[in-house]
């Protein structure tokens, strides 16, 4: 079916629609009317675009055919002007239906649940994952999202060996997504007494929420511990057995969280993250199902890559799938991503555009 094809049964199903609102309101069927004013709702923006290359087809048609059969110099420049001017609305029309028509990400307008563990480099790698959390936190603070702690095992040197937290606003998916993966880090450890440069990395891992509706959890498959938390050195913080293991027999994973001083929240905090990497697994499993061919392709971006180098002594940061470098590190570390976030952005539109809509 070619695109055009697609486009006129939009506009036919958005008639019907339409015509079919009222009365489904009348009749008092709340669901049906609210489900059919969100499809309404998206297919409104493509078929009023798909509206407007068909009156300026049409006004190209008739412009070609006017200069064929007129005679007067004057109204032929005229003419050739309007079929240059309707050409161009023309191609310009096509590309943002082409971008109209690229599928929406099913978790868009889910809040994400960030996960970022220190890697190689020991302590520095602990200390770097700390420097990551500050980072997103500073950036979400920037575009007013809301921050909720889910888990922490801070590093006895500082930063974290593993912090867990939740990202809530309406396009924090869209704008984080692309945030998974190492993070390299090449600068001089405050331990180190000559100055050398280390290399260190922590890891990303971005999961929209799943809600019990997305993932549901058979309390058979779950081993639940609760024990004291402990903090950095192993020292006790809590005199109750507040601190929850979750262990998911089927897949074998396992969630900890010992930060609220509740068992209750605690088991609710886990449960939650638990339900975000399932849904993950599942994600996985279909898109490989589908091919490969049809994944993300913003040049490799495998996990065992670094996406993205921090560069403290040259003040640089370079994202290594779109090949973008900038010398604003420190701007970068204060929560300043939306450079970087919007090439990414716009390099997936372009894979897209490029391979054909999934």
């Amino acid at each position: 079916m070619s695109m055009f094809d697609r486009l006129a049964d939009f506009e036919a199903e958005l008639d019907r629609l339409e015509s079919t609102l009222a009365d489904l309101y009348a009749a008092g069927d709340q669901r049906a009317a609210a489900d059919a004013g969100r499809r309404a709702s998206d297919l409104r923006p493509v078929v009023e675009a798909y509206r407007a290359y068909r009156v300026r087809e049409q006004s190209l048609v008739d412009a070609r055919e006017m200069l064929e059969s007129e005679k007067d110099p004057e109204m032929r420049d005229f003419l050739r002007e309007e079929v240059g001017a309707s050409e161009k609305a023309i191609d310009i029309l096509e590309q943002d239906l082409k971008e109209l028509l690229i599928p929406k990400d099913p978790n868009d307008g889910k809040n994400v649940i960030v996960e970022i563990r220190g890697g190689e480099g020991g302590d520095e790698g602990n200390i770097w994952a700390g420097d990551l959390y500050s980072m997103y936190l500073h950036y979400a603070e920037a575009r007013r999202w809301k921050i909720e702690l889910l888990s922490s095992q801070a590093s006895d040197m500082g930063g974290f060996r593993e912090v867990t937290f939740m990202v809530k606003g309406a396009d924090a998916w869209s704008r984080l997504k692309h945030e998974a993966g190492p993070h390299r880090v090449q600068r001089v450890p405050a331990t180190e007494s000559q100055g050398r440069i280390h290399t260190s990395a922590a890891t990303v891992a971005i999961l929209p929420e799943a809600e019990e509706v997305d993932v549901h959890v058979d309390p058979n498959d779950l081993i639940v511990d609760v024990y004291r938390s402990s903090g950095p050195g192993g020292q006790s913080v809590n005199t109750t057995d507040s601190a929850v293991r979750l262990t998911h027999k089927p897949t074998g994973l396992v969630v900890t969280c010992q930060d609220e001083k509740s068992q209750l929240q605690n088991k609710d905090k886990a449960m939650r993250i638990l339900r975000a990497r399932l849904l993950q697994i599942e994600e996985e499993k279909r898109e490989a199902e589908l091919s490969t061919v049809r994944r993300s392709q913003l040049k490799g971006g495998g996990r065992s890559e670094k996406i993205r180098t921090y560069n403290f002594k040259e003040n640089r940061v370079t994202d290594h799938r779109v090949g973008l470098t900038l010398h604003s590190l420190d701007a970068v570390l204060a929560g300043d991503l939306d450079a970087l976030v919007d090439a990414l952005a716009s390099a997936e539109r372009a894979e897209q555009l490029a391979h054909g809509t999934p």
